[in-house]
């Protein structure tokens, strides 16, 4: 897991080949004007979800994980929360297509919004979209970066 600002993104290329695409588009694309949905960069190999989410408490909520794709998450308005498992937890629900549900509970948590991001790597157990005391919903982006080589399960 990473968690920084945007003005240090640049400082993460060369971790992977498919996370300096990421870097590279997102460094010189306006963010704001990304319309909802599915914006292609490179294929399956990186694409951004932009969003309009409802945040949900963090009591009933289980985090997830992938095996092919690591997350880039930020808040293009409002801050969320989230949290950061270390525990290896047990499965809740059956895995389906890319993604997983433990139960495990948060070692690290954080909020996005003001300039902030976090990528979460296969294998790391992860809970976005964590209602704040002063933000219920959020409209974000997801860089999908397929990663299923840095998968640590």
């Amino acid at each position: 897991m990473i968690c920084d600002t945007l003005e240090h993104l640049s400082l993460y290329q060369g971790f992977h080949k498919n996370l300096d695409t990421a870097i590279t588009f997102l460094t010189a694309c306006d963010l704001n004007a990304l319309p909802l949905g599915r914006t292609e960069v490179d294929g399956e190999n990186v694409f951004i979800n932009v969003m309009d989410a409802d945040l949900q408490p963090m009591e009933g909520s289980h985090p997830e994980y992938h095996r092919l794709y690591a997350d880039l998450q930020l808040d293009l308005t409002g801050g969320e929360g989230w949290g950061y498992e270390t525990e290896p937890g047990t499965e809740v629900k059956p895995y389906s297509p890319d993604i997983g549900f433990k139960d495990s509970p948060d070692a690290v948590t954080g909020t996005l919004g003001g300039g902030r991001f976090v990528i979460f790597f296969p294998g790391e157990l992860h809970r976005p979209g964590i209602a704040q005391p002063d933000c219920k919903n959020v409209h974000k982006a997801v860089v999908k970066i397929r990663m299923e080589d840095k998968y640590h399960g």
